[in-house]
């Protein structure tokens, strides 16, 4: 087991870096291109709204609730996104649990989100693989019991391509959070569990072997 740590995740197709100022202007460009994908997604609109974006991620990471990582093409080195570890677990024990005390930094459970991309970098191999890195350093590495997923109820795409990688749908939460179109936001609430990932992992590196596009 690992505490909670900022880390680098290096696969084939996709690098995922400790999110900092230097990938500033590489989402500039992102949130300047086309935003059609992006509609019920909170992805920044300016500047000020991106730098502030950064400062919320790196003031959640530096109280461990958070590790934000820029998105990047392995091949290129061009920044196509980002993704994160959010909300990430550190559960009280109770005595008499069965559930054993973990050293102190080292999650429970871990939700992975807060994802968007270039549109050429959607539906390939890189999200895919980025995916594929992220569950397994949770479940692999953190040796979490958890992962969750949410998105957007409406966002029918996104919930295709979440059930597409083995997670399970818990239910749907109502008026969650603020919707990116504005209003509440109803979220579908998505997880998948420790004794699920070695079938998932298995899928997913065959996806990737024969150059399959399971993820947005």
């Amino acid at each position: 087991m690992e505490p909670v740590a900022p880390l680098t995740l290096q696969g084939q197709h996709v690098r995922l870096e400790p999110l900092g100022s230097e990938h500033l202007d590489g989402l500039q460009a992102i949130i300047d291109g086309p935003r059609d994908t992006f509609g019920l997604t909170p992805v920044p609109r300016t500047r000020t709204e991106l730098e502030a974006y950064l400062a919320t991620a790196r003031e959640d990471q530096k109280r461990a609730a958070a590790l934000p990582f820029a998105t990047l093409d392995a091949r290129t080195g061009r920044v196509v996104g980002t993704t994160r570890f959010g909300n990430i677990e550190f559960w009280p024990i109770p005595p008499g649990s069965t559930v054993p005390v973990r050293p102190s930094g080292v999650p429970y459970a871990v939700e992975i989100g807060w994802t968007w991309l270039t549109p050429d970098a959607q539906r390939t191999a890189i999200n895919t693989e980025a995916k594929r890195l992220m569950l397994a350093h949770a479940f692999e590495r953190w040796e979490v019991y958890r992962v969750t997923l949410k998105t957007d109820a409406r966002n029918v795409r996104s919930r295709n391509a979440i059930e597409r990688i083995g997670c399970k749908l818990d239910g749907v939460v109502r008026a969650h959070s603020p919707a990116a179109d504005g209003g509440p936001r109803d979220v579908a609430l998505y997880s998948m569990i420790v004794g699920e990932w070695p079938d998932v992992r298995a899928r997913l590196d065959a996806r990737l072997a024969r150059g399959a596009r399971p993820a947005t």
